[in-house]
């Protein structure tokens, strides 16, 4: 007897997720309120979060506007940016605000987990640790941390960098207690399993990074978040 192909029939698939259902504005494209950051990196323009250096104010550490509007522990992120070819940014959760030994007039230096975003694309889409046990999952990887010891590599993926945008991309972030997914433009980016009980953390402030470097801008449009 023949073996039998297994065909799935169509109501065996899953159904299209509401991904927009439950999620609240972070940001009112007016103003900066809810947010608190360096006036002279970060403001307001068409309606986006701008972030910029130019070559009179390059920094010297990096610095953050942080989201005032809670400590989140289980949650989805989303947001649109566009970055130009030699920014470095990202966005990071989790996370808390610490003294920075470089700049100690630089009230807004966090230490957390965070999406990596850079015009080159060389990081983008990785989770990397700010000021914290550093990179964590490269692009393309899954990954496992365990105290003492570096990320375990689980499994990888081929790497997404050709679903990048050199405009406008858009980022998913879904965080549910020690699994942190990092997706851009609907394609998969990084997954970290955070097994290490010491070092982790499970809740934290939100922040969007203007990095040590060149002078560059950043914009980022549509905040919104659902809790879990």
């Amino acid at each position: 007897m023949a073996a039998q192909v297994y065909v799935p029939k169509q109501s065996d698939r899953p159904e299209p997720l509401e991904t927009e259902s439950g999620f609240v504005p972070m940001f009112d494209g007016k103003s900066l309120d809810g947010w608190e950051g360096d006036p002279r990196y970060w403001r307001v323009e068409d309606g986006c979060l701008v972030g910029e250096i130019t070559p009179e104010t390059v920094v010297k550490s990096n610095t953050f506007i942080i989201w005032k509007g809670g400590q989140p522990a289980d949650f989805e992120l989303k947001v649109d940016y566009q970055i130009t070819a030699a920014g470095n940014s990202g966005i990071n959760y989790r996370s808390v605000v610490i003294p920075d030994p470089v700049t100690p007039a630089n009230r807004f230096a966090m230490r957390g987990y965070q999406c990596d975003i850079d015009g080159k694309n060389v990081y983008t889409g990785q989770n990397y640790e700010e000021k914290g046990r550093l990179f964590h999952a490269l692009r393309g990887q899954v990954t496992q941390r365990v105290a003492g010891r570096k990320p375990i590599l689980l499994s990888t993926f081929p790497d997404p960098k050709e679903s990048l945008n050199p405009g406008w991309n858009s980022v998913h972030l879904i965080i549910r207690g020690n699994t942190l997914m990092h997706m851009i433009n609907g394609r998969l980016m990084s997954i970290v399993i955070d097994d290490d009980a010491t070092g982790r953390r499970l809740s934290g402030q939100i922040g969007v990074q203007v990095h040590v470097g060149p002078p560059m801008k950043v914009m980022y449009r549509g905040f919104r978040l659902r809790l879990a």
